[in-house]
């Protein structure tokens, strides 16, 4: 799937503005589906397990310390709440390590979008010499032969396959248990129709969100991450992070980033592409000036928190 880059102003244009007591604006977004389905790898109960398994292994980092995990943390909703994460030796990244939470419903990963998939992506920061710093696709196999029962793990997972230890095997394993990390909330009730599942606070939130403009990027059952936008639509934002040009080299996506998921905001700060953001009510104010050109009151900033804080997850122990 590839990720629509469209007008701010279209879009806003397309999405439903609401009146004080209507609720079409419900149209714009959906219920989150029980899985992330691929035709490519299709989920089953012991690639899942496989995939849970390799996705808290720090074997799969050169000094054994470093995990999926270690980054997308299962017990805070897929991140590590730090700006930018500590890789291999301690060196740290130039970006913010988005959750793997609802991931897998994106159109694309990584903010500039350069892997296609979860699986794509499972497999980019085993080998970066900046995170798990492995030399080779062969020494992740090598090591990962030494346990004696991963080689029965892979039989199970790719029945069939001749040699179902492979490298590409470990991102489908990963990928397809992170395509099981959906997350609803009390969100996803008020939109199969129970509307006391959201507060009266919540609902007028979600009518700020609305009218604020936000609802033009921030759609969609993940309520992100099916689009790219330049940072710094309306004002020039401040960062040297060229964004998707530093993949595509093409002018046009020059401060062009993933559009973030909402679901779980108010647990997965700090926030933006560099983590310089601290608190969601900043993330919020921010992206009104930059992205819309408004300045919100502070009233209207907790108005829009207070709905943004019923996309938490209702439960998510079941990951663990």
């Amino acid at each position: 799937m590839r990720l629509a880059i469209l007008p701010l102003a279209i879009l806003a244009m397309a999405c439903p503005i609401a009146q004080a007591d209507d609720m079409s604006w419900k149209s714009a977004f959906a219920p989150l589906p029980d899985t992330a389905p691929s035709a490519e790898n299709p989920i089953t109960a012991e690639k899942v397990a496989l995939g849970k398994k390799l996705y808290l292994d720090t074997r799969l980092s050169k000094d054994e310390t470093i995990s999926c995990n270690s980054c997308h943390n299962l017990k805070t909703f897929g991140v590590d709440n730090e700006p930018t994460s500590p890789g291999h030796k301690g060196q740290r990244g130039g970006r913010n390590s988005p959750s793997s939470f609802n991931a897998a419903l994106h159109a694309s990963q990584f903010w500039d979008g350069r892997a296609a998939t979860v699986e794509k992506q499972a497999l980019g920061p085993i080998l970066n010499p900046g995170e798990m710093a492995m030399p080779s696709e062969a020494v992740v196999i090598e090591r990962l032969k030494k346990d004696k029962n991963y080689p029965k793990e892979f039989a199970a997972a790719f029945p069939g396959e001749k040699d179902p230890m492979s490298y590409a095997n470990v991102g489908n394993a990963i990928g397809a248990f992170e395509r099981t990390l959906i997350t609803p909330s009390r969100f996803d009730q008020f939109l199969k129709g129970e509307d006391n599942a959201l507060t009266p606070e919540e609902k007028k939130g979600a009518q700020a969100f609305v009218q604020t403009g936000c609802i033009a990027c921030h759609n969609g059952a993940t309520l992100g991450g099916m689009m790219f936008q330049k940072l710094g639509l309306v004002k020039p934002y401040p960062t040297k992070d060229m964004g998707r040009f530093e993949v595509t080299k093409n002018e046009v996506d020059k401060m062009m980033f993933k559009v973030p998921s909402l679901r779980n905001v108010a647990k997965t700060g700090p926030y933006f592409h560099d983590g310089s953001v601290k608190t969601l009510e900043e993330a919020v104010s921010q992206m009104a000036e930059y992205q819309l050109g408004k300045k919100l009151t502070p009233e209207q900033v907790t108005e829009i928190v207070t709905f943004l804080n019923s996309l938490t997850a209702t439960d998510t122990s079941k990951f663990m």
